[in-house]
């Protein structure tokens, strides 16, 4: 019927899943971009130097250039050309060739401050962004920073055997059988040819490692959405934020009871599955 669990769930399951499927590209490519020194370009404290030296270059002719400015209405003020303008053609005549020659060219200089101050903001831009790549590079340095590094490199390529294996399961309308854990113990225990209880040991580093997957999940999916609701929100769309953000965590809570499944040994995913139904 129309009011199953297996049709609502499904319902919810298709945006949850397209959520988290965007949320995990998107954490696929910055991730690694965020913490491999591979994507970090060399900056030198020379590099940083000389940028800071033209912004503070630009700042000294903008403050010239605004100076010569208040000069400028400072000597109109005192002609009394501010509060007495001339009108009418002659007085137009006139004060074109009265102050033309002894007043500076004020709309002129004003677009040049305008431009100045435009280039200011990208230097201090592009100087902001080189102190931060700086620090990413002391920081890569650090034994944490190694360590992030090397994850960057693993889940690299854990994430393109991933998107590889997903393809073929498509393709071939395959279904795993086989949770990973399970099925990595098994491949380490036929290879050492040690003595290792599989089946009792599966279960606990599979619950484990659901757990950690669910938690880390929903935290990142906090933290983004805050990031995006800090931007968009206001006194008067506080409310419906709140609301849609209790409806984005329902669906991604149920998307991810679906998906966890794979990584559960056979007969947990079995009681899952008869209690969402057969999706």
């Amino acid at each position: 019927g129309i009011l199953s669990i297996e049709q609502l769930i499904s319902r919810v399951g298709v945006i949850g899943v397209t959520l988290m499927a965007l949320l995990s590209g998107f954490g696929a490519v910055n991730c690694p971009y965020t913490y491999m020194s591979y994507f970090l370009r060399n900056v030198t404290d020379t590099d940083i130097l000389a940028l800071e030296r033209r912004l503070l270059q630009t700042m000294d002719m903008i403050v010239s250039k605004k100076k010569r400015i208040a000069v400028a209405h400072r000597t109109m003020f005192q002609r009394g050309e501010v509060h007495n303008k001339p009108t009418g053609f002659w007085g137009m005549i006139k004060s074109v060739t009265t102050s033309a020659a002894g007043s500076e060219n004020l709309s002129l200089i004003q677009q040049e401050v305008d431009a100045l101050e435009e280039l200011s903001r990208q230097l201090f831009l592009e100087t902001a962004d080189l102190h931060a790549t700086k620090e990413r590079i002391e920081y890569s340095k650090t034994f944490q920073g190694k360590y992030f590094n090397f994850l960057g490199y693993f889940f690299s390529i854990y994430c393109v055997w991933k998107i590889f294996m997903a393809t073929i399961n498509i393709v071939f309308d395959r279904v795993g059988k086989t949770d990973p854990v399970t099925r990595g113990i098994e491949i380490t225990v036929n290879y050492l040819g040690i003595q290792f209880d599989v089946k009792f040991w599966s279960q606990h580093i599979s619950f484990i490692l659901v757990g950690i997957i669910i938690v880390t999940s929903i935290r990142g999916l906090l933290i983004t959405l805050t990031k995006f609701f800090y931007a968009i929100s206001s006194s008067k769309s506080s409310n419906v934020i709140v609301l849609l953000l209790a409806q984005i965590m329902g669906m991604y809570f149920v998307s991810s009871v679906l998906l966890i499944r794979m990584s559960m040994p056979l007969e947990y995913r079995t009681i899952i599955t008869e209690v969402l139904g057969e999706l």
